[in-house]
């Protein structure tokens, strides 16, 4: 087993851009906007999913923790499982009336 150190940490092995840096910083962190500034996408989905239904809601932009608050929020909401991941929320079933719903009463104003 070889030891990783720091400066290999995202797979590169060298690179040809003189201004190269292994420590800055790309993991910054989105600031999560205000409700009534995002602009989320609610569709059904059955695609890659063994044929069962799924409401997904894209769009979101802020911290991957907020994501989960939301997506834990909108499963609580609609009784159901779900997940968030890859910046979707991913609701069990056909929910998209539900989820428009709880979105707009939320404050979530441009939801289509």
């Amino acid at each position: 087993m070889s030891k990783r150190n720091k400066s290999d940490r995202h797979g590169f092995v060298f690179s040809t851009d003189p201004n190269f840096n292994f420590d800055r910083e790309d993991d910054q962190q989105e600031e999560t906007l205000r409700p009534a500034q995002q602009k989320l996408r609610v569709r059904i989905e059955t695609k890659h999913r063994g044929g069962k239904t799924a409401t997904v809601i894209t769009g979101f932009i802020g911290k991957e923790e907020d994501l989960g608050q939301l997506a834990k929020q909108l499963k609580n909401h609609c009784g159901t499982g779900g997940s968030a991941k890859d910046g979707e929320i991913i609701i069990q079933g056909d929910q998209k009336d539900k989820v428009i719903q709880w979105l707009k009463k939320n404050g979530y104003g441009d939801t289509k």
